[in-house]
Order: structure tokens, then sequence, then C-alpha cells
């Protein structure tokens, strides 16, 4: 992969950010900038839904044994956002 170097000028408070999140995860602070760049711009041409990100992260479908309407039926909603 070819790559080019751009500088960026960003607030202190970003810059801290950005140190802690590459402390934090032990990567170069350079891999953490780029990942963000990737997330934030997709080669595809095109905005990526709630569902396609859903789908990225490995959420859709990941709890077992749950009704297949789980999302559908209004009377799993029953309830749903109310204090108990």
């Amino acid at each position: 992969m070819a790559s080019q170097r751009i500088s960026v000028r960003v607030s202190r408070e970003i810059a801290q950010r950005l140190k802690e999140r590459s402390h934090a995860t032990g990567a170069r602070e350079s891999d953490v900038v780029r990942k963000a760049l990737e997330n934030y711009l997709p080669n595809n041409g095109k905005e990526q839904t709630a569902y396609d990100l859903a789908q990225k992260a490995g959420l859709i479908g990941c709890i077992r044994n749950a009704p297949k309407d789980l999302s559908t039926n209004k009377r799993h909603f029953k309830g749903f956002g109310k204090l108990k």
C-alpha cells in the first residue's frame, strides 16, 4: 500500500484523547487516526446504514435463543422504555 503523509492540527483536548486511546489500545497514534479516518470515510462511495454498521460489528444475529420476530412483533415491545 502506497502511503501519503499528511499533517493535521488538532486541539489540545483531541490530542490528549488521541494519546489516551493510543495508550489504552497499545496502538500507535497514527494507527488510531488512520482507523478513525477509515471508519469516517467509507471507500465505497455510499453512506453506511445503521444495519450495515451493526452487521459489520457482528451484532446481527448475536443473541441466541431469541424469537425470530423480536424486532418486528409488537408483543415483544410491551413495556419497552418504561421504568419498572
